[in-house]
């Protein structure tokens, strides 16, 4: 009995993640940048859990500046803070407009938080425009003769 006891191999800690594995461990930021607010949203790789997130609005406070770029800079550093404490080093990037209905180009406050990310020192992978563009919509504002200047 006491042979069998001594081959017993004592029991790990805990398991480690497969992500941590690698030279870099990736979240994925998603960045939503309308022309009325930027939200800067880290989650891991599959989406479904947050790590961190943080829009301008938080960071200023006047209403008119949450879109500014400024705002989404102040947004993407403290995200960026929280991912490299949390031990995310590199960050694929999904960008998002308004989309559908609304305008497809992606407000001021995209270019300026991703510039943000890189600068503080998370490594960027991939970056993808995720837009959501409709293939039949539902019908666009202004009447039939559209907007009239």
């Amino acid at each position: 009995m006491a042979a069998a006891a001594e081959n017993k191999q004592p029991k790990k800690e805990g398991k480690k993640s497969k992500a941590k594995e690698g030279p870099w461990v990736f979240g994925v930021a998603h960045i939503y940048a309308s022309f009325n607010d930027t939200f800067v949203h880290v989650t891991d790789l599959s989406g479904k859990e947050t790590i961190v997130k943080v829009t301008g609005g938080m960071k200023v406070k006047a209403d008119r500046d949450e879109s500014s770029p400024y705002a989404a800079m102040l947004a993407a550093q403290d995200v960026a803070d929280k991912c490299l404490e949390r031990g995310i080093t590199a960050l694929h990037v999904k960008l998002r407009a308004t989309g559908g209905n609304g305008t497809k180009t992606p407000g001021p406050g995209a270019q300026s938080a991703l510039r943000a990310l890189a600068r503080k020192g998370v490594r960027i992978g991939r970056v993808e425009d995720v837009t959501p563009i409709p293939t039949d919509s539902t019908r666009a504002k202004g009447g039939r003769r559209g907007r009239r200047l």
